[in-house]
Formats: C-alpha cells, sequence, structure tokens
C-alpha cells in the first residue's frame, strides 16, 4: 500500500513539535542558563526539586514522542503503542505538577491550557498511529 500524503504531514509536524518538547527537557535538564535564565527563582527552584519519579516519567514522555513519531515516519506500527506509553507517561509528569503546585508556580491558567494542548496533540498521534496501523499503512 502507498503511504498516504497525510501521513508525511502529521509525521513530519509531529516531529518538530516533539523536537521542541525534547528541546524543552534537554535545556532544563542540563540547567542551560542562557535557556532558564527567563523563569523566576521561584521556578528555578520548581524544576530543579522534581522527584526522580517525575523527572523520569517527563523523559519517557518527551523521548517516547520523538521515537513515536519516527516510528510513523519509517511506517512501523511500533509507532502506536510507543506514541501510547509516551502519552501515559505525560499523564504521570503532569500529576508531579499538579501535587507540588506546579501550574501556580509557572502563572496558572496560561500553562494548564498549554498542558491541555500538549495532552490533545499527544493523544491525536497516538490514535492517529493506531489508525494507521488498523488500515495496515504502518507494518
Amino acid at each position: 500500500m502507498s503511504t498516504p500524503r497525510h501521513l508525511w504531514i502529521v509525521g513530519i509536524l509531529g516531529l518538530l513539535w516533539n523536537l521542541v518538547g525534547v528541546y524543552d527537557y534537554l535545556m532544563t535538564q542540563t540547567e542551560n542558563a542562557a535557556y532558564m535564565a527567563k523563569f523566576s527563582q521561584e521556578q528555578l527552584d520548581y524544576f530543579y526539586s522534581f522527584p526522580m519519579w517525575a523527572v523520569s516519567a517527563w523523559a519517557i514522555a518527551v523521548w517516547g514522542g520523538l521515537v513515536g513519531v519516527i516510528l510513523l515516519l519509517m511506517r512501523k506500527k511500533l509507532a502506536a503503542p510507543v506514541l501510547l506509553v509516551s502519552w501515559i507517561a505525560m499523564i504521570i509528569s503532569t500529576i508531579n505538577t499538579i501535587i507540588s503546585g506546579g501550574f501556580a508556580i509557572m502563572g496558572g491558567a496560561g500553562p494548564m491550557a498549554f498542558t491541555a494542548l500538549i495532552f490533545v496533540i499527544a493523544g491525536a498521534l497516538w490514535f492517529y498511529a493506531r489508525a494507521m496501523v488498523h488500515r495496515q499503512v504502518l507494518a
């Protein structure tokens, strides 16, 4: 079966989107001074106090999203379960944000809305990959 054009569009946009997440993760975890300069001291203290389980879930979410869209572009059916694991890891990571008061520290409604957008996009990528598996576009 030929690859539908929408797979390339979704895959490339998903790749770009996930690269932004990977960049944010790397800059935060390496405590890149230039990147972290935009945050207040309270926000920096918040980032640097994440428990290991939350950092691990965040890592699985961002790297899983990246690997998942690469697998999608490679037309591999493994993309669907990898994107699902990424989505679940995102939920686990967000639990830390909720219980630690992270939304308030980061500014309230804006960060909550952006987190919701991330969930929608990650979920849509998983549903799309799953649909492509069912249509036998991914092998």
